[in-house]
């Protein structure tokens, strides 16, 4: 797997994040494997990773290390070390194997690029996040977690953005983050209903499907398809043209 990783890209992405000036026992490309090691093995902690790596001493050269790292040498510069630079390393890996990155795995969709939107809750006291945040007596709901939204490219089954926060932050603030290029096709479900923000993506020429809300309220200008459908049967019901009523700084418009 390391080997898969391009080291010139990475090194010169090193360098020109200054990423390893002043960690000299713990580099960037150290933490990288260090860090994979930790989730291929399914460790817990850093301590639990460390402590495997140096059972492996002897063998550690196979990943081009030379000696496994300290706990508290890598407890502090994973803390320490900014988190921006993998993320751009993230980037950079899937722009060098976009080539080789299926683009056929969804058929009959006219779209190029085709992206999903969704989230997932994250609850403390799972068993992911164990003993993290307050647990109320007397049988009391547990409070705290996390939600972590992600836009997937659906065409190469490969994550795009991604973006983590407390759990009670309405989903629906979130799609304003999103960077997506023109003709492009986005679903996500009517947690995400933000008129504002399906203006915008129409203004930016970007397609979008999601489902109204319940209480929607709007106008219907032309209905351009209708059909019953079967027990079995499944597909689209009615295709209808209409107005949705946004407010943008206080003043109304429609959609």
């Amino acid at each position: 797997m390391i080997d898969f990783i391009p080291r010139s890209e990475f090194d010169v992405l090193a360098l020109t994040h200054h990423t390893d000036k002043h960690y000299r026992t713990f580099t960037a490309w150290t933490q990288l494997v260090t860090m994979l090691f930790g989730i291929l093995s399914r460790c817990d902690s850093m301590g639990e990773i460390c402590d495997a790596m140096m059972g492996l001493q002897g063998k550690l050269n196979h990943l081009g290390l030379k000696s496994s790292p300290a706990k508290s040498t890598a407890g502090d510069e994973l803390r320490e070390r900014d988190n921006i630079f993998f993320e751009e390393l993230y980037f950079k890996l899937l722009e060098h194997f976009k080539p080789l990155l299926s683009v056929s795995r969804i058929k009959n969709v006219s779209f190029k690029e085709l992206f999903i939107f969704d989230s997932s809750t994250i609850r403390l006291f799972s068993d992911i996040m164990k003993g993290v945040g307050r647990n109320p007596k007397d049988d009391g709901k547990k409070k705290g977690g996390l939600k972590v939204r992600m836009l997937i490219d659906a065409h190469a089954d490969t994550p795009a953005f991604v973006k983590i926060s407390e759990a009670k932050c309405h989903d629906k603030t979130f799609i304003q983050y999103l960077s997506l290029p023109e003709h492009s096709m986005v679903e996500f479900d009517r947690a995400y209903n933000h008129y504002l923000q399906f203006a915008k993506f129409t203004e930016k020429k970007i397609n979008f499907v999601c489902r109204l809300k319940k209480n929607a309220i709007y106008d219907i200008i032309e209905q351009t398809y209708s059909k019953e459908l079967g027990e079995k049967e499944y597909g689209v019901i009615k295709e209808e043209h209409i107005y949705l009523t946004f407010k943008e700084n206080g003043e109304e418009k429609t959609l």
